[in-house]
């Protein structure tokens, strides 16, 4: 992966987490769960490319 595309999927990883914190500062009966799950799944799998690119790049 290019540095480029790093740096996008970081900005965007970034953008996503913030979204996971504000809708997890939400009084409970406020919170969308589908939206919440959605937004955690997509952070997740963000997080893992990132460090998998990561550390190939360490690598070679």
């Amino acid at each position: 992966m290019s540095n480029e595309a790093l740096i996008i999927l970081a900005i965007v990883s970034t953008a996503i987490w913030i979204a996971v914190s504000k809708e997890a500062i939400k009084p409970t009966k406020e919170v969308n769960r589908r939206k919440m799950i959605t937004l955690l799944s997509a952070g997740t799998l963000s997080a893992i490319i990132l460090t998998v690119s990561l550390y190939q790049h360490l690598l070679f």
